[in-house]
Formats: structure tokens, C-alpha cells, sequence
């Protein structure tokens, strides 16, 4: 089923996100957090790939099994890096064939070790390119989009940001999801300044549980998301009084309270980052009693 159908249909939903492992002798024990998961109810779960496009061909896989045998409703991620006209057909031809409904449409980032996004075809430099394409050749694809309550790292502003954003969703794109953020007040700001330019698609707020220092680290670098004061202070203290499993617990309790808060807010539901992590998911969703 199309997702922009199940959001119409939910309220304080549950979505998922996962990332394929590389190496398929890990695949038994991903699918095994994918099966503990399966009691969240979640509308839909999002398969994403590596930089570069990595780890593509396992995404059709795995959206493939957890349509056709987890029943689970699945979007598969396809950004532009590397893309030809032929190498997207193909894959949502294939999608197609394996009967999933969803995309979500990404420019991709910068392959590893490169600092800028260098457009491999001149056809699809930005989402908005492959948004365009998919609604024109695949018009029975329900495309999602992304969105940045902080603004992308690499616009001028966040009222540019969103001059791109609502470029997507009227080329076809049916809703979005952000990207990671710790602070509600930048994603209820960024949906009240969205809807002043009149984008009135479902936004749903994309929440990341922190589970170590490290993660959280990399996370804000490569995202530019800000943390609220005194965040990033407690979790340091967690972990130099009680160690990993203490970061883990303060981390959970801050993705409850944002989870509890954006729901209370109006947020028609919330896309949780799963790191391929069944356990801290399943803590915010029985605190919350979703």
C-alpha cells in the first residue's frame, strides 16, 4: 500500500528505518531485529544504501523479503549518486515487480572520503531531478522526499531549504521525512514556516535514539544538527560515571521525551532510525505505549 495512504489512514504512527549490512553472513541477525521490531506495528519501514550507492542491489533484496515475507510495507531509498537513466528504471521496475509502492527520492551523499556531492549524470544532479522523472515515468510510485528542520548543511538558509523542499513535493513528491534533530522547537518551527509558504504535505519528524557518544559525534558532524544545552554534557557525564550502557539509558530518555513531545505537538507520527537496533526502539515505544 502507498504510504501517503497509510499516513492518512494512522495517527501517532511508528516508522522504521533500517540499513542493509554489507556482508550477508550478517543478514540472519539483521532479520532478526527486523522480526523483534515487527511488534512496534510500524506503517512503514525505510531501506536505505551506502555512500557511494553501496549496498544498492541489497535493498531490492531485502525490501523484496520484508514485503513478500515479513509483511511489512517497505520504501526503498534511490539517490542520484551514480545514475543513469537505465540504472533507475531498472531498479524500480524491479520494485515494481516485487509490488512496493515507495521510494524515497535522495540526491545521495559525497561517496566516502569526498567532501562534495559531484553529480554523476547531468540528468539527475538533485532529488528534485529524480522526483520529476519518477512521477513522469513511474506515476504509480508514491515518492517520498527528505526535509531539514536545521536546514541542509549545504544551503545558504533554512527559507532556501525549504524553497527546494516544496520544489520536490509539488514536482510529485508526497510527503517527507526529516533528517535527525534533538531539539522539537527546530522541527515545530520548521513546519510552521513550511506551511507559511504553503507546503501542506506530511512532514514526519525523523527521531535518532542515541545509544553512544561516538554515534551522536559523527551524527552532528555529518548532519550539522544542533543539540539542546546541556545534552551533550549528560551524556558525557553518563559515561564517565556508569559507562556505554549508562550513555545508552540517558540517550533513550531524551528520544522518549522528543518521541512523547512531537506526537503531543501534532507530528502525525514519527520515523525512528532503528541502527539496525531492535532493543532501544522497543524501550521508546512500550515507555510511550504506542
Amino acid at each position: 500500500m502507498k504510504i501517503s495512504r497509510l499516513i492518512s489512514d494512522n495517527q501517532n504512527f511508528i516508522s522504521l528505518e533500517f540499513f542493509p549490512p554489507k556482508d550477508k553472513s550478517a543478514w540472519p541477525a539483521f532479520f532478526d531485529q527486523v522480526e523483534k521490531l515487527k511488534v512496534v506495528n510500524p506503517v512503514f519501514v525505510s531501506v536505505t544504501y551506502g555512500a557511494g550507492g553501496s549496498t544498492q542491489d541489497r535493498t531490492l533484496e531485502i525490501v523484496n523479503i520484508m514485503k513478500a515475507q515479513m509483511g511489512l510495507e517497505p520504501m526503498a531509498h534511490l539517490t542520484c549518486v551514480g545514475a543513469s537513466r537505465e540504472r533507475i528504471i531498472n531498479f524500480l521496475n524491479q520494485l515494481e515487480e516485487a509490488e512496493v509502492e515507495n521510494v524515497l527520492a535522495l540526491r545521495g551523499d559525497p561517496p566516502r572520503g569526498e567532501s562534495h556531492f559531484v553529480p554523476d549524470s547531468e540528468h539527475f544532479r538533485h532529488a528534485s531531478d529524480l522526483v520529476g522523472f519518477i512521477r513522469e515515468r513511474f506515476p504509480g510510485m508514491c515518492v517520498g522526499v527528505a526535509a531539514y528542520p536545521e536546514g541542509h548543511v549545504e544551503a545558504d538558509s533554512l527559507d532556501q531549504d525549504l524553497f527546494y523542499l516544496k520544489n520536490k513535493l509539488d514536482l510529485g513528491g508526497q510527503f517527507a521525512v526529516t533528517q535527525l534533530f534533538f531539539d522539537n522547537s527546530h522541527y515545530f518551527r520548521f513546519v510552521d514556516k513550511a506551511r507559511s509558504m504553503g507546503i501542506d504535505k506530511p512532514l514526519i519528524p525523523g527521531v535518532l535514539p542515541v545509544t553512544s557518544l561516538n554515534m551522536i559525534r559523527k551524527s552532528i558532524n555529518l548532519s550539522g544538527a544542533s543539540l539542546p544545552p546541556g545534552f551533550m554534557e549528560s551524556l558525557e557525564d553518563a559515561e564517565k560515571n556508569g559507562g556505554p550502557e549508562e550513555v545508552k539509558k540517558v540517550g533513550t530518555r531524551h528520544a522518549i521525551a522528543q518521541v512523547r513531545g512531537l506526537l503531543e505537538g501534532g507530528a502525525p507520527g514519527v520515523h525512528l532510525y532503528t541502527l539496525n537496533k531492535a532493543r532501544t526502539c522497543l524501550d521508546i515505544v512500550r515507555a510511550l505505549n504506542i
